[in-house]
């Protein structure tokens, strides 16, 4: 017997356990729900004990104690009220009563016990939408009475909880509820009878009825946004609308209105359109319906359209004046206050422009001397570009007039440059040129600087002589000296080298003395005094008519100008050559040869 015992209080510290567990994981669970209490909960159902006890008792007449193991009793009912003070926490009225057996001989009563409770204490409440789990602790009076003993009526205590389904708004299915239950009793003398002690469980289903306290609904609720919450004007704003707190089990419906809402839009979210909308806030407005009286909500978000600023432009030319045909960049600087993208666009009022950059080139080509306007031109990408426009000018100069060609062509017929004798000498190349002769070549290279504009294939050719008194060999160095000189001061003038040639003669092709005296006749600038003075010296006069280098224009394809004969002096330089001519001695070399000139490029 003592045995069984031991076993069944092993089974009922492991339920105890378990059942502890159980409702502390629920409440744990539980703990965050936000659920409306009842005032009031009435209870009502069946109750199982299991006593897990001894009784020990001593029998009317009998000289010795008894002992007997209780059996568990099924028969029972079981009530409770609880006054719920707010959400969790309430205080319990329970009362439970479980009747004896109905045995009737001594044998079959011993293990059998009525059982009756009337308790009082706290209970806390973990409220979920489906189901309320809950902790009580219970004190009151207890009555054990076995068949075959008297009752007794002790202190005593439960401690347990439950799991309350609901199953509507005032009624729920208590399964389970079990309780610890502890007291103890005494059924005869301390000194020879053991004490009964009720160390059990006791384990209810059944059904609460609640009512009191306020019903919390929740109504449903709508957040609205926009993203952007500033654009310009034409530029896309994305309105959504989100719900809260609806009947899962209905389908939310989304009707938008407002700036910029497409007739009849539809949908969690939806595309604003803000073309042709005025600087200023608007607002767009969703509305959300579950088909319920109750299961409405709505929500609205507002959006700016800022006020679009224009660009701004400046633009320049660069050269500001060009001659005509030639070309001028266009520079546009722009930016725009909003940071858009900018594209730029440029005309003239006069030549072609080309380019959609920054910058631009300005061709000049067909156009008129004159001021020609650029405009510079750019646009942001708004919905609707806004513009600037600035405008720079191009000066396209007029040519120069062009030459004279028959006036230059006649300046720069035959000209002839005359050297002192024996000059220049090898060790002095760059002297021999009289100062009359300079002005002479400075004029002619001022002419064909000019003429090379009109006519660029042009070229001088240098004819050097030399008068007869020298050797062959002598006086073919001499005349290429003079023709180097000569072509010197012409390149120091800017003269291309390039459009030079040079022929050194020596004594070839001199001029006859008839040559020389008719010249010297026609010469303007000899006074009657002069030319008689010049004609009485005419031996000297001829030998220096023949230290000199002739200059010819030619052009390409066209035969060399013929030349004009002068006089070869002006009346300042003449009595000077005249006079060096007189003190001056003439080298010979002691044999002549005939030699050919030559010739360069």
């Amino acid at each position: 017997m003592v045995s069984r015992s031991h076993s069944r209080c092993g089974r009922i510290a492991v339920l105890r356990l378990a059942v502890l567990s159980v409702l502390c994981s629920v409440g744990t669970f539980a703990v965050a729900q936000d659920q409306p209490a009842p005032k009031w909960e009435l209870y009502g159902g069946y109750s199982f004990l299991y006593p897990n006890s001894d009784v020990h008792a001593m029998l009317p007449g009998g000289l010795l104690p008894v002992s007997s193991p209780l059996e568990s009793n099924p028969r029972g009912v079981g009530g409770s009220l609880t006054y719920d003070f707010n959400r969790w926490f309430g205080l319990t009225l329970d009362a439970s009563t479980h009747w004896g057996s109905g045995e009737s001989s001594l044998f079959k009563k011993i293990d059998d016990a009525a059982f009756t409770n009337f308790s009082f204490g706290p209970k806390v409440t973990f409220r979920r939408p489906h189901v309320a789990p809950f902790l009580e602790a219970l004190v009151g009076d207890h009555r054990l009475t076995p068949d075959a003993f008297h009752d007794i009526n002790k202190l005593g205590f439960m401690f347990g909880g439950g799991l309350d389904f609901k199953l509507s708004r005032h009624v729920a299915l208590r399964l389970p509820r079990v309780d610890y239950v502890m007291s103890s009793y005494r059924y005869g003398p301390k000194a020879t009878t053991g004490s009964t002690d009720l160390r059990g469980v006791r384990a209810q289903a059944g059904l609460v009825f609640t009512w009191g306290g306020e019903h919390k609904v929740t109504p449903p609720r709508a957040a609205c946004s926009v993203q952007p919450s500033e654009v310009f004007a034409g530029e896309p704003v994305s309105a959504s609308a989100e719900g809260s707190n609806f009947n899962p089990k209905r389908t939310v419906t989304y009707r938008w209105s407002g700036s910029g809402v497409k007739p009849g839009e539809t949908g969690s979210s939806t595309q604003l359109d803000t073309s042709g909308l005025q600087s200023g806030s608007y607002e767009a407005t969703a509305s959300l319906s579950d088909g319920s009286a109750e299961g409405v909500a709505s929500c609205s978000a507002r959006f700016t359209v800022k006020e679009a600023r224009p660009p701004v432009i400046a633009c320049l030319s660069d050269p500001a004046s060009v001659a005509m045909g030639g070309s001028s960049t266009i520079s546009a600087n722009a930016s725009s206050p909003d940071g858009r993208r900018l594209t730029y666009s440029y005309s003239s009022s006069a030549g072609h422009i080309s380019g959609n950059t920054s910058s631009a080139t300005l061709h000049t080509a067909g156009a008129q001397p004159g001021p020609i306007t650029v405009t510079c031109t750019v646009a942001d990408d708004h919905q609707q570009p806004l513009t600037a426009s600035a405008s720079t000018m191009v000066n396209l100069q007029a040519p120069p007039p062009l030459p004279d060609v028959v006036a230059i062509e006649k300046r720069l017929a035959l000209h002839s440059v005359y050297f002192a004798t024996a000059k220049p000498r090898p060790e002095d190349p760059d002297a021999g040129l009289l100062r009359s002769q300079e002005k002479t070549l400075t004029a002619l290279a001022s002419d064909f600087l000019i003429y090379l504009q009109v006519k660029p294939d042009a070229r001088l050719t240098l004819k050097g002589h030399a008068d007869p008194r020298g050797s062959v060999e002598y006086n073919q160095a001499l005349s290429q000296r003079r023709v180097d000189r000569v072509k010197g001061f012409l390149t120091a003038l800017n003269v291309p080298a390039a459009n030079i040639q040079t022929e050194a003669f020596g004594e070839q092709e001199n001029l006859t003395d008839s040559q020389v005296k008719a010249a010297v006749e026609r010469n303007p600038e000899l006074s009657a005094e002069d030319r008689q003075k010049v004609l009485n010296n005419m031996r000297t006069i001829i030998l220096a008519s023949n230290r000199r280098v002739d200059i010819t224009l030619s052009n390409a394809g066209q035969a060399s100008q013929e030349s004009v004969r002068e006089y070869p002096f002006n009346a300042a330089d003449s009595l000077t050559l005249l006079q060096q001519e007189g003190t001056g001695k003439t080298r010979r070399p002691t044999a002549r040869r005939k030699a050919k000139p030559k010739t360069q490029p």
